[in-house]
């Protein structure tokens, strides 16, 4: 059918067409350039970027790579007002507002890096449209991991003890008196190994089914010399424990699993009585209506789809998504065993929550 066909016999918008004609466009664009951005973050060209007023030939040496390569780049990060450019002295630079945030330890130009590795998995994603199922987790193998380790290891530096903590009134004094310390589904582990440097008389144990994300754990743990904190590949929604815990973490892994009822109930076994739930999760509203006046809305649903549905969906799941409302929370939250949570912004991370409940004592 031709556009033609398609319009003929409408109340046809040019206006509206045009309009989103744009629009369409800059959607594709911000693909491409996302992928522009990864190679500007693997190749450390934003680095080098960010030191000043260079040439093309100069940011080329310094980065060890090709200049035609390297000149490109730069002309697509200037098209898209990401560098700055001097036309008279023919140089670039990365301005230091831009570099806050494509530079150093809270940097989100690893986010690029995901999205690219998402890229990859298209052509499984539409086949699963048409047979249904989906892509498991492990086929995203490491790259996926290692990149949101990348991004979450600079927030829970910075914000893990001084503003997560303090969300649970009593929780830092517990952990430097020592309790025993759960983190379900804990990928690399890091923030147990931030918490376990800063808590010495807690111990901490962290669960993953991915076994790459749990040797990178623990060579992390053993780097620091830590004796205080383990790591376990185990399957979460089949936990067994021998010894219950004070306090159980979940940062943003529910909506992900393939049985999030049964992981929610296998973490109230886990707890003793009066035990702690510290879950972070996406906080979305239950409905379509309600979610689209939130501006990440079609983010959070695109994501979605490419990865936090389809991983759960290839096993049989749930598919719950990144979707994940607030009132389906407090409702699974209950089925588990839990009281009515307390449900409080995530630090630095406005698109979570966290949830904070107890087990019935």
């Amino acid at each position: 059918m031709t556009a033609t066909e398609m319009t003929a016999g409408t109340d046809f918008d040019p206006a509206k067409a045009e309009a989103f004609g744009g629009q369409v466009m800059g959607i594709l664009g911000g693909g491409l350039l996302t992928m522009m951005v990864d190679i500007g973050h693997r190749t450390g060209l934003f680095a080098v970027a960010a030191e000043g007023w260079l040439t093309s030939e100069q940011v080329t040496a310094k980065a060890g790579l090709t200049e035609r390569y390297v000149r490109e780049w730069l002309s697509a990060m200037t098209s898209a007002g990401i560098v700055e450019y001097d036309e008279g002295a023919g140089t670039f630079r990365l301005p230091p507002e831009h570099a806050a945030l494509l530079v150093g330890p809270t940097a989100v130009a690893p986010l690029a890096v995901t999205t690219t590795v998402l890229a990859r998995h298209v052509p499984q994603i539409v086949q699963a449209f048409r047979d249904g199922g989906g892509v498991p987790y492990a086929a995203f193998g490491p790259e996926f991991t290692d990149a949101w380790d990348a991004v979450g290891r600079g927030v829970f530096d910075t914000l893990l003890i001084g503003a997560y903590l303090p969300l649970a009134p009593g929780l830092a004094d517990a952990l430097a008196a020592g309790v025993h310390v759960a983190d379900i589904a804990c990928g690399t582990g890091h923030a147990l190994v931030v918490l376990a440097r800063q808590f010495p008389a807690s111990t901490f144990t962290g669960y993953d089914l991915d076994e790459h994300a749990i040797a990178r754990a623990r060579a992390e743990a053993a780097g620091a010399e830590l004796s205080n904190v383990t790591f376990e590949v185990a399957d979460v929604a089949r936990l067994g424990v021998s010894s219950r815990f004070d306090v159980v973490f979940v940062f943003d892994a529910i909506h992900d699993q393939v049985h999030p009822d049964a992981v929610l109930t296998r973490i109230a076994d886990a707890l003793v009585p009066g035990g702690l739930l510290f879950m972070r999760e996406p906080h979305a509203a239950d409905t379509l209506a309600a979610n689209l006046v939130n501006p990440m809305a079609s983010v959070m649903y695109s994501v979605s789809t490419l990865h936090c549905m389809t991983v759960s969906l290839a096993h049989g799941g749930a598919g719950i998504g990144m979707a994940f409302g607030e009132q389906r929370a407090r409702r699974m939250l209950s089925d588990a065993g839990f009281g009515e949570p307390d449900v409080r912004p995530a630090p630095g991370s406005p698109l979570d929550v966290v949830y904070l409940t107890r087990k019935p004592a």
